[in-house]
């Protein structure tokens, strides 16, 4: 009977979203710069992934793990992008409940999945630089295979998990959401019941993921930097731009994650600076500290320009 009586008050059918800014200069500031971002993002991401499928020199864990992230952030971004540029040329920023819930889904796979290739990419360093005469036995392709299908479930089962948690919520009254896309922490707090159970279980899910995913990451990498220590070559000023980067990737997205989930369910006047930088700006940033700090990429990337040039002869 209970449970008949939540369903019955979930009278909401979409909600409005805030977006950036109600300022119609400033949308038409960020409709241009986000656009701007949203098309470097794709056409960088999509190249990384095309350079390693047709350079087989790259057909290597490391290469194989990157074109993943490649993959996982033009997906990434598209959940939320578009929709917030079309937003931003609308006077009616609003959203069914139903597409709310789908990107609330897709946002979490991706997310969640990116967490752990990046915590499966801080490993594969880890392998490649402490164990490198075992290297190739280690990080096998059979390895790679069964860690790309483990993360990519993960991702799968904690998004159903966030998904089933933000539908089973009743929605009977405020409809606004303080966002520019749809995100558990703001759904759940539109509720019109108790939702602090709900919110316990975001902080331990999500927030948790991030952060022990954050510090197995930062002590490989300070096992790597501790093995490298010793060494004076140009191998490891490789390793160290490798890392480097990595770690670069790693802080700006999680982050992100830790700020947003590792708390209760308040929005605060950083959250949206803090989302526009973690969906519009950090996919980008992938192509861009991995191509032009990677010397394998820019050779893999001339020569398939050189190739696209010679057929077009």
């Amino acid at each position: 009977m209970e449970k008949a009586v939540l369903i019955n008050q979930t009278s909401v059918t979409s909600f409005r979203l805030t977006g950036l800014s109600a300022n119609p200069k400033v949308q038409m500031f960020v409709f241009f710069i986000f656009l701007v971002f949203y098309v470097m993002t794709l056409v960088g991401n999509i190249l990384i992934v095309i350079t390693i499928i047709f350079d087989h020199r790259l057909h290597t864990p490391m290469y194989f793990f990157l074109s993943n992230l490649s993959f996982i952030d033009v997906c990434h971004s598209t959940v939320t992008v578009p929709k917030m540029l079309s937003d931003t040329l609308s006077d009616e920023k609003v959203i069914s409940f139903d597409a709310c819930v789908v990107q609330i889904f897709f946002l979490h796979l991706f997310a969640c999945t990116e967490i752990f290739l990046l915590t499966v990419m801080a490993y594969d360093r880890y392998v490649a630089i402490c164990k490198p005469l075992r290297y190739m036995t280690i990080m096998n392709w059979k390895v790679c295979t069964v860690l790309g299908v483990a993360m990519w479930t993960a991702g799968t089962v904690h998004s159903i998990s966030f998904t089933s948690l933000t539908i089973k919520l009743p929605y009977c009254g405020p409809d606004e959401i303080d966002n520019f896309f749809c995100d558990v922490p703001q759904v759940i707090e539109l509720a019109c019941t108790d939702t602090r159970i709900t919110e316990i279980l975001v902080v331990s899910n999500s927030g948790m993921i991030s952060m022990v995913c954050f510090v197995i990451i930062v002590v490989s990498y300070a096992v790597i930097l501790v093995s490298l220590r010793q060494q004076i070559s140009d191998g490891k000023r490789k390793a160290l731009s490798t890392c480097a980067a990595h770690l670069t990737v790693v802080t700006l997205f999680l982050g992100h994650c830790i700020f947003i989930y590792s708390r209760p369910s308040i929005s605060l006047p950083e959250d949206k600076i803090v989302s526009a930088f973690f969906t519009a700006v950090t996919p980008l940033l992938n192509p861009i500290i991995y191509t032009f700090r990677n010397e394998d990429m820019k050779s893999a990337l001339k020569k398939l320009i050189r190739r696209k040039e010679r057929k077009e002869k």
